[in-house]
């Protein structure tokens, strides 16, 4: 990949890439497949925001309905990811786990097995000997789980990167610190974007931009309404295997690392920092806020006078908020590492003694009804946007990436793609909001 000191963009490519997050990734590695001339450009580095950041999970357990055709479609992208491309991106097929620390608790778990059983997935609930082969000392601490044996996980710090190389030796161009300031239009099409570097000539661009896409479309007159939610996570030491796979309650969240460690997570707690864009988008989140108030924590912090001061508004021919800020670093929260110490203590004790060696935060892009955005503006001809997934993104990225592809491209589309049309939450479609993360 170009190295920050001599970024050398092209003078014209068939699609323009904004953002080097998964989506990003897997969509110029797809285009780049087609034989599409693609440049990618990352205003840091390759997974240097969310993508880097996540869980781990590579799920379909727990998905809405929409987002199944995807996920599926995905899971046999990362079955055969690393044959294809030659890299290793920790991917291992081991499974996820929902416990449940009660009745209650599992019957609602339980309502998921309508769309398992619709998509033919191998999901089923578990409990006694059964749960304790999978999650080492369960046996009398949870009532029971739903389990999804064709579930996997993978390693987000590899992800990314080994498929930015791939989409690289297919002939992509992957510019990092190479920020995208705007687009310039003919006739009302997209025609160019003009970056920190210099110019690009272009038909299409795909806004991959994850918590900037907001922000970077509002620029050209198109509303993309989304939050932000900081997530604060953790890996341990190396650790006993007590859990091959991904755990998920509301109290805990676990999945086994290839380093002999494990990545951590409270299950169950978030934080938004209210900012500006909490006023402005206030109606179409009330939803959302309601549907995941037991887990979100509202925060006004420092957040709320950076956004306040950021311009919605800018010139392309001097720096931009993007070169500012090269990598997204939130700090990890305190009350949330608090809560995970308190809470693997109480319900994997096993993990309790292991110490945390590194702890991390990262700013996810929720939308209103916590699906992705995916579609071509209505506004701007050639405009793609892919955001918006909520949590969902790593795991779905490689499928996002290949359907994203598709719609470049003008090939049929694999699978109804109408439920993610920006143009949802304006037409007075009922938004029925999922969990987000």
């Amino acid at each position: 990949m170009t190295p920050p000191d001599s970024v050398d963009v092209p003078d014209s490519v068939d699609v323009v890439v904004i953002g080097g997050g998964i989506v990003g990734c897997s969509t110029a590695w797809f285009l780049a497949k087609r034989g599409l001339k693609v440049a990618l450009c990352e205003k840091g580095r390759i997974a240097g925001e969310q993508s880097g950041r996540n869980w781990g999970f590579v799920r379909q357990q727990g998905r809405e309905a929409a987002e199944m055709p995807m996920i599926m479609d995905s899971l046999a992208i990362w079955r055969e990811l690393e044959a294809e491309i030659g890299e290793d991106v920790g991917f291992a097929q081991t499974g996820t786990l929902y416990l449940a620390r009660n009745q209650r608790e599992l019957d609602k778990r339980t309502e998921w097995l309508a769309v398992a059983e619709k998509y033919q997935i191998d999901t089923k609930v578990i409990s006694g000997a059964a749960l304790d082969n999978l999650l080492e000392g369960s046996d009398g601490r949870w009532t029971g789980a739903v389990y999804t044996a064709s579930d996997g996980r993978a390693e987000p710090a590899k992800a990314a990167p080994a498929i930015a190389r791939a989409a690289e030796r297919l002939g992509a161009a992957v510019l990092t610190t190479c920020a995208v300031r705007g687009i310039e239009t003919t006739a009302g099409r997209v025609a160019a974007v003009v970056t920190e570097h210099g110019t690009i000539a272009t038909q299409a661009v795909v806004c991959a931009a994850g918590v900037w896409s907001s922000l970077f479309s509002g620029n050209l007159g198109i509303t993309v309404p989304q939050l932000k939610v900081r997530g604060t996570v953790a890996r341990t030491a190396p650790a006993p295997n007590i859990a091959d796979g991904s755990v998920w309650s509301p109290e805990i969240a676990i999945r086994r690392r290839q380093d002999g460690g494990y990545t951590v997570a409270h299950g169950g707690m978030s934080e938004h920092p209210i900012t500006p864009d909490s006023f402005r988008f206030f109606r179409l989140f009330l939803g959302a806020y309601d549907a995941d108030r037991a887990s979100l924590r509202l925060q006004l912090d420092h957040c709320f006078l950076e956004e306040l001061k950021t311009p919605r508004r800018w010139a392309l021919d001097a720096p931009t908020v993007f070169e500012k800020t090269r990598v997204l670093d939130p700090a990890p929260s305190p009350r949330v590492l608090r809560a995970m110490r308190t809470n693997l203590a109480r319900w994997i004790p096993e993990l309790a003694d292991i110490p945390f060696v590194e702890t991390w935060a990262g700013m996810i892009e929720a939308s209103p009804d916590i699906l992705p955005i995916i579609c071509e503006a209505e506004a701007l001809p050639g405009y793609f946007i892919a955001t918006g997934f909520s949590g969902h993104g790593f795991g779905i990225g490689p499928g996002a990436g290949r359907a994203i592809a598709d719609m470049v491209a003008g090939a049929p589309a694999m699978y109804d793609m109408s439920p993610f049309r920006l143009t949802r939450f304006f037409d007075g479609t009922k938004l029925n909001p999922g969990q987000a993360v």
